[in-house]
């Protein structure tokens, strides 16, 4: 396997995190997820850290921003960043989110290449490969590659292939690059997921714990459920949604603080938000007859929110009109691109 980079994060090493004498060291340290759009980058991550920190959806594009997962175990920790899938930006949106690729790459320990077993090596995989060349490799005098970071190849929805079809598949993705290993896996069925955190672990430099075991992300909790909204219509909406969807939590009201001038107090928590689109039109999708998707959203996420925020909370869902804000530079920054 290929020698993992000296960046090591964290702050100094604790007594508790130095190995004992003839013990294997505490490894430690961050890994990229990067593929084309809808290659299972969100769904890997989720079933890795075994909780939801970052959308996972059939639609391409869906992850915005560097989704930090983190991934502990007795002898290490992972801290998985989930990238938004590099591509031809036809917006100026699309060029933030190749941005955010880029600052995410710039100091990781190792990279997780993600290929789908059900398609075809294209385009969009040789543009990802160049770049991370680019960024990570030496060229070689007989015109290989050496790398500066593992670089893993991870073959994703292997439960869509029988066993002939599929060792057809890892041979010729084991030609595609020179990765220092290529790991199958179903995140959806749960196959083979233990074999991709041993080597993701086994490409991290020894180093201390930076997190807290319990600690599963690196989000603040506005920006989770932020997300978790986002994820919640693009589930109830399918091909209805306009990709120019966007949510911000504007406030957290926790309970006790007063709610009108007159002192009413609630004991829960309110999440006050807004949805935003680029036309008026499309107000009445995200909407719903009789507000109905709306009250479909709050439902869903009753649970997962009261459980971010440590109290019972209710949502205050707001849809507004950007107009044009992928195209928008001084929307694009209040909208947190």
């Amino acid at each position: 396997m290929s020698q993992a980079g000296d960046a090591n994060q964290g702050g100094h090493t604790r007594e508790a995190d130095r190995p004992k004498a003839g013990a294997e060291p505490y490894r430690s340290g961050f890994a990229a997820v990067v593929g084309r759009p809808n290659v299972g980058k969100s769904t890997l991550i989720n079933a890795l850290v075994g909780r939801q920190v970052a959308i996972a959806s059939s639609r391409p594009e869906t992850t915005r921003k560097a989704i930090r997962g983190i991934v502990t175990t007795e002898g290490a920790q992972i801290v998985l960043v989930d990238t938004p899938g590099i591509h031809k930006p036809k917006t100026l949106l699309g060029k933030r989110l190749n941005e955010v690729v880029q600052d995410s790459l710039s100091q990781v320990d190792a990279i997780a290449f993600l290929l789908p077993a059900d398609q075809e090596i294209g385009p969009g995989d040789r543009r990802i490969l160049s770049r991370l060349r680019q960024d990570f490799a030496n060229q070689k005098p007989d015109g290989g590659w050496k790398w500066r970071r593992p670089l893993i190849a991870v073959v994703t929805k292997i439960d869509e292939l029988d066993r002939k079809a599929l060792m057809a598949k890892l041979i010729e993705i084991s030609t595609f690059a020179d990765f220092s290993d290529v790991v199958p896996v179903s995140a959806l069925a749960n196959d083979n997921l233990d074999e991709v955190k041993r080597v993701l672990i086994a490409a991290m430099p020894a180093g201390p714990q930076m997190y807290p075991a319990e600690q599963v992300s690196e989000e603040k909790p506005e920006d989770t459920i932020a997300e978790l909204i986002r994820g919640a219509f693009l589930e109830e909406l399918d091909d209805e949604l306009p990709h120019s969807l966007a949510v911000v939590v504007d406030e957290i009201e926790m309970p006790g603080q007063p709610l009108d001038p007159a002192g009413h107090t609630s004991d829960k928590a309110l999440v006050r938000v807004s949805i935003f689109v680029e036309r008026d039109s499309q107000k009445p999708i995200i909407i719903g007859r009789g507000a109905e998707n709306l009250v479909r959203v709050k439902k869903r996420l009753r649970t997962q929110v009261n459980r971010i925020l440590g109290v019972k909370a209710k949502l205050d869902l707001h849809v507004r009109v950007a107009k044009n804000w992928q195209g928008d530079p001084k929307q694009l920054q209040r909208l947190g691109f």
